[in-house]
């Protein structure tokens, strides 16, 4: 299936190539910014129907443009960057049917499973979603943190979806190294994700074509659903229409 994404910077819906997120703005390298709010992009998945997309805020500054997504689509849309447990509740009660949690539950490269756990109690597991997104090294998918900068010691592995699926309700996972470049996803790690997940999992990162979708069903038995960012018409790609994602997903 295809999922759909608003991803925000600054306040504004952007396209930005992964790897290139950092403190430092001159190493930044956006492929689109768009001039219509995040509330139109909501409004439009809601019109056709795609729940289950991911809101992304990449930094500070996003809260109300992701509050205003969320009013927009209430129940429909994921939420996710710089969740923690003080403002988790706040943004579910704001609209999110789901928050997504990344570098709050790891601490100097490890899962931190107090931090997990007290976020499970006071939210609980269904409505939290596990972001594992992820970078390649020695032949391993390791988890990043930190705008995707800070290896973890987690990879993404069999045992530990297995481990941590007890512990939300979803997975989504970025392939960063390809990650904005519109060159393909990374069918290696679709693949292995397909035979590892025993929950609903997203994949993004490189979709540049509707064979992408299709591959990755292909691949995954179904089990994974792809996200397309930059390739997409509404974001100023060439590569993929919203509207061949719509029916994909209506066939």
């Amino acid at each position: 299936m295809f999922r759909p994404c608003i991803d925000l910077h600054d306040g504004k819906v952007k396209q930005i190539v992964g790897g290139s997120l950092s403190n430092d703005p001159a190493t930044l390298r956006t492929n689109f910014v768009s001039e219509k709010p995040p509330a139109w992009f909501a409004d439009l998945y809601k019109k056709d129907g795609l729940k289950g997309g991911h809101v992304i805020m990449l930094g500070q500054g996003n809260e109300a443009a992701a509050k205003g997504a969320l009013a927009a689509f209430p129940g429909g849309l994921h939420v996710g960057g710089g969740i923690n447990l003080d403002n988790a509740q706040t943004y579910l009660d704001a609209g999110a049917s789901h928050v997504i949690v990344t570098s709050w539950v790891f601490r100097d490269g490890k899962l931190d499973w107090d931090r997990l756990k007290s976020l499970v109690a006071k939210i609980g597991k269904e409505k939290l979603v596990l972001d594992l997104s992820c970078r390649k090294k020695t032949g391993d998918y390791f988890v990043v943190t930190d705008r995707w900068q800070k290896f973890t010691e987690m990879t993404v592995s069999e045992k530990t979806l297995a481990q941590l699926s007890d512990w939300c309700s979803e997975f989504l996972i970025h392939a960063v190294d390809v990650e904005g470049l519109c060159r393909g996803v990374d069918l290696e790690l679709v693949e292995k994700l397909g035979a590892w997940t025993p929950i609903p999992t997203t994949y993004a990162g490189g979709g540049s074509s509707l064979h992408d979708l299709e591959e990755v069903a292909r691949l995954s038995h179904n089990k994974v659903d792809l996200t397309i960012g930059s390739a997409l018409d509404i974001f100023g790609g060439s590569g993929v229409r919203y509207e061949d994602c719509v029916a994909f997903n209506r066939r």
